[in-house]
């Protein structure tokens, strides 16, 4: 069974293998309100900087193999660099501390592969979709029913969206002026989540790269809300505390999930909406578990965001 709910990721930290500071922002001693985190080997690391990076992961997995003992601690993923890579951590590393994997490049056609790889382990799937295939609608509608049909179903937390790699094929970069669902990624944006969404998987919004640009990243935000994706990778600390914010309740929102879960009512109004608790009342659970997590948003809570810099 799977530990964690997709909105306990929150805003998912990214950070190279090569930082000698990994363990204390594992261990909340220098990100209080971090929920979440990649240690990568991937993008984040050179060519040149692999071996250093997988030295560094040793003492990592070590240190959070002892340490790691409060729940309240960030979930933890490690992004390998590819599945041999991924299939010599799993066989050569101790990962008592570590909740799961970010598949990157992930395929139906390396689906067996880490299925294979992960077996014998208790980590949770983060598989990112990021390649030339995420653009064919129909091949994601058949990784989706690969997934729904697979073992480890209930291992995946959340597929991650990799806009900066889909937007690379294309040729393109996101703009200093719009957010990502200005552009050409609009369509893929929507497709991936109703084609997985519909088989009952949770998503993740793509890293939002502009750190000083705060106002355009609360308008993605409410975007992603508005498209049912149930957290945001973060490139800074900085970035946190928005998009934390951003997942926080209304209180109307949690009154009205309040009604639609409690009502024995078939339809009924309520605030100027028809409220019909068959067809809203998955939506309610979604609120309760976000309010649970979050909070009620406060005209105090959205005057409370705190930066950090790493």
């Amino acid at each position: 069974m799977m530990k964690h709910s997709p909105y306990a990721l929150g805003a998912t930290l990214y950070m190279p293998a090569t930082r000698d500071d990994i363990v204390q922002v594992a261990l909340r001693n220098k990100i209080p309100h971090l929920r979440s985190m990649v240690i990568c080997l991937e993008d984040a690391v050179a060519d040149h900087e692999v071996e250093q990076a997988l030295a560094n992961l040793i003492t990592i997995t070590r240190q959070l193999a002892t340490h790691r003992r409060d729940h309240e601690q960030p979930i933890i993923f490690i992004r390998p660099r590819d599945l041999d890579m991924a299939a010599h951590i799993v066989a050569h590393y101790d990962l008592t501390g570590i909740d799961g994997f970010v598949f990157p490049k992930f395929t139906l056609a390396t689906l067996p592969e880490w299925e294979a790889i992960t077996a014998s382990t208790h980590l949770m799937w983060m598989p990112t979709l990021e390649t030339q295939e995420v653009f064919d609608g129909q091949a994601m509608q058949q990784l989706a029913n690969a997934l729904h049909a697979s073992p480890m179903r209930d291992r995946i937390i959340a597929l991650r969206i990799g806009g900066n790699d889909l937007m690379s094929i294309l040729g393109i970069r996101r703009s200093r002026h719009a957010t990502i669902y200005e552009g050409p990624l609009n369509y893929v944006m929507k497709m991936l989540t109703c084609t997985f969404g519909a088989k009952g998987f949770a998503l993740t919004s793509p890293v939002f790269e502009l750190i000083d640009n705060v106002e355009l990243l609360e308008q993605e935000l409410q975007l992603d809300l508005i498209h049912g994706l149930v957290g945001k990778t973060a490139i800074h600390p900085s970035q946190i505390a928005c998009i934390h914010e951003a997942w926080m309740v209304d209180p109307s929102e949690y009154e009205d999930a309040i009604r639609i879960i409690n009502s024995t009512q078939a339809v009924y109004q309520h605030g100027g909406a028809m409220c019909e608790p068959a067809t809203h009342r998955q939506w309610a659970k979604n609120i309760l578990e976000r309010r649970q997590l979050f909070g009620l948003r406060t005209p105090e809570a959205a005057n409370a965001k705190e930066f950090v810099h790493l």
